[in-house]
């Protein structure tokens, strides 16, 4: 039989105190990485275009800005990925650990 706690003892359980620190740990390490890609990309289109418009070789039609355009997109898809993993493997466990202290 679980025992219904008080918002005070809940922010106080130690599993909650884990479970809100990693989540803010991993939210804004993830956060700053995709601010950094887009904004360093958005960064090079603004200060850099003729290093962008320069053709991959001779007589193609596809600059060195393509592939980096879709790094971008992929790197950030992967970083939402690792938050995934992470939630489904962490978090979760974490989360169903607090319930059952508090009763939830």
């Amino acid at each position: 039989m679980s025992v219904h706690k008080t918002a005070h003892d809940i922010l106080q359980d130690p599993d909650f105190k884990k479970l809100s620190g990693q989540k803010d740990t991993i939210s804004i390490v993830l956060t700053i990485m995709e601010l950094l890609l887009y904004f360093g990309f958005i960064a090079l289109i603004a200060f850099n275009k003729p290093y962008l418009a320069q053709k991959l070789s001779e007589g193609g039609a596809t600059t060195i800005g393509i592939p980096i355009a879709i790094g971008t997109i992929i790197v950030s898809w992967i970083l939402t990925g690792i938050y995934v993993r992470w939630a489904n493997k962490k978090y979760d466990t974490l989360v169903k650990r607090v319930r059952n202290k508090i009763g939830g």
